[in-house]
Formats: structure tokens, C-alpha cells, sequence
């Protein structure tokens, strides 16, 4: 047990959405994958690419950008997967690059409440700062509930 005096240090896979760095929890990080062919599932949100077929496992895949509400990119080799588990809820996100895993402390991650929007407030959970760098946390909890406004409002489809 660490002492409640210090701060508590965890660490993040850090990964790029274009130029901004984010951050998640490595212990909800299941695996890291390179892209896989998705099977597209009617009636889902647009953010949902579909699911895939992950060692026998079907695991659906949400497009990180499309979730909040980033242009979209083509795949490059550097695209990834990364597979999470929030209780009971396995899930991927597609982001343009993994790059390192950080260690921070609790005392260096700051609430943005105060300069956020609705909809990002609901996905991040602050913002770490590593020397002079800054990397957005997001709240994985959010990112897997999904709405039922999100699943009627299909606006257009995605062309491949």
C-alpha cells in the first residue's frame, strides 16, 4: 500500500490522434493490434467502425476521431487498435499511432473542467503534464457507453 501522503503514480499507453497526445489507464488496456478487417454492424453509430474477430473473440471498434468528433484520417501503417476492458465491457479504439508509456503522478494530471466543452468533459478526465509536454487523459468508462440518441442519430455513412 503506498502512503496517502505521496502521490500515486500510474501509467498511461500514450497515443496520437494527428498531432495531440492522449493518454489511457495501462491497466485497462488489454492489447495493442495493428488494423484488422472490420465487419460493419447496421444500425450502429457512425463512430462504431464495426467489430472484428480478435482470436476468436468478437470485439466491436470504435473510431476514436469519429467519437470525438476529429476529421477522419486514411490508415496508415503506424494505425493501431488498442483493445480495453471497462468492467465487463471489451472494446477498441483506432488512433493514428501508439507511442510510449508514460508514468504520472495524480498530482500532475489537472482537471479541465473549467476550459472544456458538453462533450469533451464527458471523455476526459484531465490533462497530464510531462515536462513539457501535454497528454489528454481519457475516461474509458465514458468512451464505452454508448446512448440510445447515439444509436438512432446514424447521420451519413462512412464510404470506404
Amino acid at each position: 500500500m503506498e502512503d496517502k501522503a505521496n502521490s500515486v503514480s500510474r501509467q498511461y499507453v500514450v497515443f496520437k490522434l494527428g498531432k495531440e497526445d492522449y493518454g489511457i489507464d495501462i491497466q485497462k488496456v488489454t492489447t495493442i493490434e495493428r488494423m484488422m478487417p472490420t465487419a460493419r454492424v447496421p444500425k450502429t453509430p457512425d463512430f462504431i467502425k464495426g467489430v472484428i474477430n480478435l482470436r476468436g473473440d468478437i470485439v466491436p471498434i470504435m473510431d476514436l476521431r469519429l467519437r470525438l468528433g476529429l476529421p477522419a484520417v486514411p490508415e496508415t501503417e503506424d494505425t493501431r487498435s488498442i483493445i480495453l476492458k471497462e468492467d465487463d465491457v471489451t472494446f477498441g479504439i483506432i488512433v493514428d499511432e501508439v507511442d510510449e508509456v508514460l508514468q504520472l503522478t495524480d498530482d500532475s494530471i489537472e482537471n479541465i473542467g473549467n476550459i472544456t466543452t458538453d462533450l469533451s468533459e464527458d471523455f476526459l478526465m484531465g490533462v497530464g503534464k510531462v515536462n513539457d509536454r501535454i497528454v489528454i487523459i481519457l475516461n474509458i468508462e465514458k468512451l464505452a457507453q454508448i446512448n440510445e440518441e447515439e444509436t438512432q442519430h446514424t447521420t451519413r455513412r462512412r464510404g470506404k
